[in-house]
């Protein structure tokens, strides 16, 4: 990530969580809550929530496996991680941590991890980005394991999807129009039972998978 998108990211800290709930209508955050149990996640589990951003999911599923298990947060700016972790420290979650790192480069042994999730955040990766993301992703979960993706659909409202559209132009990602219509295809072999569903807000869509050998196709 360069240093230009970083300091974006490190200002867009300040008003990340308002923006967020404005553009999925969640108010009352039920997103969090339908992402972490889409992923099925259980006591003791562990459990990456990818591009973490202000750890508002990492926190819901610290609920989920208990002080038994753990929660990373990962995400590339220091901004974000601040953010997170003020949550994290005021909730007193000492089985939550988060760490600043690369999608592409996740550091965790192979096989290590119950469930990945991510939320309002892959699509913000380039292509070669995302290719690299999924492939670290099956690599540290287990067979079997759980990856939920939940990701915006494009807004139909004239002003929010100016806004969206507005905002993919300066992170460069020239492909997301595509992305986004057709998520499940960035899969590919190393992942099967990939379903997809929408949201409760209907602003919102999880495409969700499981670590395999074979390609199944979307449902």
């Amino acid at each position: 990530m360069g240093a230009i998108r970083q300091a974006y990211y490190n200002l867009f800290s300040r008003i990340y969580d308002h923006i967020i709930r404005l553009h999925s209508r969640d108010r009352e955050g039920s997103l969090r809550e339908f992402i972490a149990a889409r992923t099925r996640v259980s006591e003791g589990d562990k459990v990456l929530d990818l591009c973490t951003g202000t750890g508002a999911v990492a926190v819901e599923l610290s609920k989920s496996v208990g002080k038994g298990g753990l929660v990373v947060g990962l995400d590339f700016s220091s901004g974000m991680l601040e953010k997170a972790k003020q949550k994290s420290e005021r909730l007193n979650l000492a089985h939550v941590c988060f760490v600043r790192g690369d999608a592409g480069r996740l550091p965790f042994k192979d096989s290590s991890l119950h469930g990945v999730t991510c939320s309002h955040a892959f699509y913000e990766l380039k292509g070669i980005e995302r290719e690299m993301a999924v492939e670290e992703v099956a690599r540290v979960l287990e067979k079997g394991g759980r990856f939920s993706l939940m990701e915006h659909v494009i807004p139909e409202t004239l002003f929010l999807r100016l806004l969206f559209y507005i905002r993919l132009f300066f992170l460069g990602s020239k492909d997301v129009k595509q992305f986004l219509r057709n998520e499940e295809s960035i899969f590919g072999k190393r992942f099967k039972n990939i379903t997809k569903e929408i949201s409760p807000t209907g602003q919102s869509k999880l495409i969700y998978a499981e670590k395999g050998e074979t390609e199944t196709k979307c449902q």
